[in-house]
């Protein structure tokens, strides 16, 4: 990709690029897209799933097709890939680097919804063994385990009937509420949530939103 069409893809660069990798099958394409004009500015398809030296090739190539044209690059955008901060800091010094925040959004929903499944797998691996039918007023003993079976089986139920709170954009007050009320007790759910409710809030501000949604990341995946 060269000549013409990079003539006409740079002609009004905006100065801020994207950088992502697609894979497909047994191949990966690497692209450079302009972030404000929407334009593919180059590409690149590897047989092999990408490594750091082929990512700072591929950005060396991006560089030439700049420094060639005198203009600047003034921010990049990736994906929250390992791939990435080294090559660009070898290629392109200092300039800005941001995650993207469709990636990020992804990454913890999956993370989220991953760490309440694991939670209602807990919970039920913990249910006492009770036997069939209902237990004699005599049966103390049996009777309490079948209150605990189904005060569990409950909060099962509440975990997966209302697991979407977890990861909606814009809770309603009485949302908020129930999502509180389910997590009580549980404190994994309940740092999910709050993690949650705290990305939500954080993530509408532009100011330090980078370090916001890393610290919220980083409370997920522990």
């Amino acid at each position: 990709m060269g000549g013409a069409f990079l003539e006409w893809a740079l002609e009004a660069f905006s100065g801020y690029a994207a950088v992502d990798e697609l894979y497909e099958g047994p191949y990966c394409v690497l692209s450079a897209v302009d972030n404000r004009q929407f334009k593919r500015v180059l590409y690149e398809v590897l047989d092999h799933d990408p490594t750091h030296d082929d990512i700072e090739a591929f950005l060396g190539r991006l560089k030439t097709a700049l420094d060639d044209r005198e203009l600047e690059l003034k921010g990049l955008t990736t994906d929250g890939s390992a791939l990435y901060p080294e090559p660009i800091r070898k290629v392109f010094g200092d300039v800005p680097h941001q995650l993207c925040t469709f990636h990020v959004i992804k990454d913890l929903t999956k993370g989220v919804l991953k760490a309440v499944a694991k939670e209602r797998a807990r919970l039920g691996k913990s249910k006492p063994k009770v036997k069939r039918g209902r237990p004699s007023s005599k049966e103390k003993e049996a009777r309490r385990l079948a209150r605990k079976s189904k005060d569990i089986q409950q909060k099962i139920s509440d975990l997966f009937q209302n697991r979407y709170l977890f990861v909606k954009r814009r809770l309603k007050p009485s949302e908020r509420k129930r999502l509180m009320q389910i997590t009580r007790g549980l404190p994994i759910c309940a740092s999910c949530a709050r993690s949650w409710i705290t990305f939500t809030r954080c993530s509408t501000g532009a100011v330090g939103r980078r370090r916001r949604l890393a610290s919220c990341r980083s409370c997920v995946s522990g």
